[in-house]
């Protein structure tokens, strides 16, 4: 594959490694802030939820405006004001200033995010459309590693170790930004438009009409695939948001222990994705989710079977980094690609992640109290979600491919279509 389209797919997959180190960053700011700022635990709480809403609500915004307006202007768009975010969030000196900042770097990640995968599926030449896709799940992990690295070298610098987690969005955000302005519209999305407004009788979304998801055969793709990922979510959100207090609330162990575990298997974690970009164009795609999603049940299975200890959860998690690759994030982006038309693409991507988001925050309210009460209960229930929603995707990948039969487009001579506005 020529090195020109793994250019542009990894500028394009930064949308995750930026969206992972705004969550993580964020976390750990938010907690060096509480001092200086004179932030409550209602506030820190306040803070990191519209975090989340923000992102959910960026997603349904961005994909839409990436359907009807084209990917390069959104994701052009999308990355000034992610680095206008965290800018505010680097340089704030009040606790309004923070709300502010963090409602537009939730917005700008949440709307790069559909409209960034959209582009690398349309870019991608014929038959390697899926590896191209999973290759931005790299960048998550590379995110959430250099996120969480930082923060174990600046988190005791109190306030300034803060500023210089978001600093660290900042000057990657304009170098990605400075990268995307080289990369032209997609061709694939250029051509859909004008078949729309040539009235060729193509079935194919008109500019705003979000309804067009909401009818079949589009809408049983959507609640499939959103029930698969909304409810794999919840384990995989508990797993994220809650994993350090596990190993020390329940576990009993330290914060450096957890934070070293967790990091090691990350770079396992990064190694399993890098194999399943190798292995998710081929004929063993549905075999290897199903394997992830025993995996996956495994990591929560353990620990509420063998009792909650560090080994139990880091034995457990090791299981996990093979779930997570294999049948969590990066199937659901291959899958959301080939199920929707170029022009209902990314809106159906920011919807499917946007509900995802939202249902994760519900649950992360009550899961502190659950764990309180029963830990081995909570984690047991989680296996059990990880099997449903195992159901849930084998449901989707039989579904028809409503991207997928549109006509390949040669990206040969995409760079003719550098002009956005053509």
């Amino acid at each position: 594959m020529a090195g020109k389209i793994w250019f542009r797919a990894g500028v394009a997959g930064m949308a995750s490694y930026l969206d992972a180190a705004a969550i993580v960053s964020t976390g750990t700011a938010l907690v060096l802030f509480k001092g200086p700022l004179g932030l409550t635990p209602m506030s820190i709480g306040l803070l990191s939820s519209l975090l989340t809403i923000s992102i959910a609500v960026g997603s349904i915004v961005g994909g839409t405006l990436g359907d009807r307006f084209g990917r390069r202007r959104v994701f052009t768009s999308t990355m000034i004001l992610l680095v206008i975010g965290a800018a505010i969030m680097a340089t704030a000196s009040s606790e309004s200033l923070l709300y502010l900042g963090v409602v537009l770097l939730g917005l700008a990640a949440g709307a790069d995010l559909p409209v960034s995968l959209a582009l690398i599926a349309e870019i991608a030449p014929q038959g390697a459309r899926g590896k191209l896709v999973a290759f931005s799940q790299v960048f998550w992990y590379l995110g959430l590693i250099a996120a969480q690295t930082m923060g174990l070298f600046v988190g005791g610098l109190g306030e300034t170790g803060a500023r210089l987690l978001y600093a660290h969005i900042v000057l990657m955000a304009v170098v990605v930004l400075l990268f995307r302005l080289r990369i032209p519209e997609s061709r694939q999305w250029i051509t859909a438009r004008d078949e729309l407004k040539a009235d060729i009788g193509v079935v194919r979304k008109t500019p705003g009409a979000f309804r067009q998801l909401f009818r079949k055969p589009l809408l049983t793709s959507l609640v499939a695939l959103t029930l698969f990922y909304s409810t794999f979510n919840i384990a995989a959100n508990t797993k994220g948001q809650f994993g350090i207090y596990m190993y020390v609330t329940v576990a009993g162990t330290s914060v450096q222990t957890a934070s070293a575990i967790s990091l090691a298997l990350l770079f396992v974690s990064i190694a399993f994705a890098i194999l399943f970009i190798r292995l998710v164009d081929g004929p063993h795609r549905l075999r290897l989710f199903i394997l992830g999603i025993f995996f996956a049940a495994l990591q929560f299975a353990i620990p509420a079977t063998l009792g909650v200890t560090v080994w139990t959860l880091a034995f457990g998690y090791a299981f996990g980094t093979i779930g997570l690759a294999f049948a969590f994030e990066g199937i659901l982006k291959v899958w959301t690609q080939e199920s929707f038309p170029t022009l209902l693409r990314s809106t159906a991507q920011g919807t499917i992640v946007a509900v995802a988001r939202v249902v994760a925050a519900v649950a992360a309210l009550f899961t502190p109290s659950l764990l309180a009460v029963s830990p081995n209960a909570l984690l047991a229930a989680l296996s059990g979600l990880v099997i449903i929603a195992g159901g849930f995707g084998l449901w989707a990948s039989r579904l028809p491919k409503a991207g997928l039969a549109e006509v390949e487009i040669s990206t040969v001579d995409e760079t003719a279509y550098s002009n956005p506005q053509k």
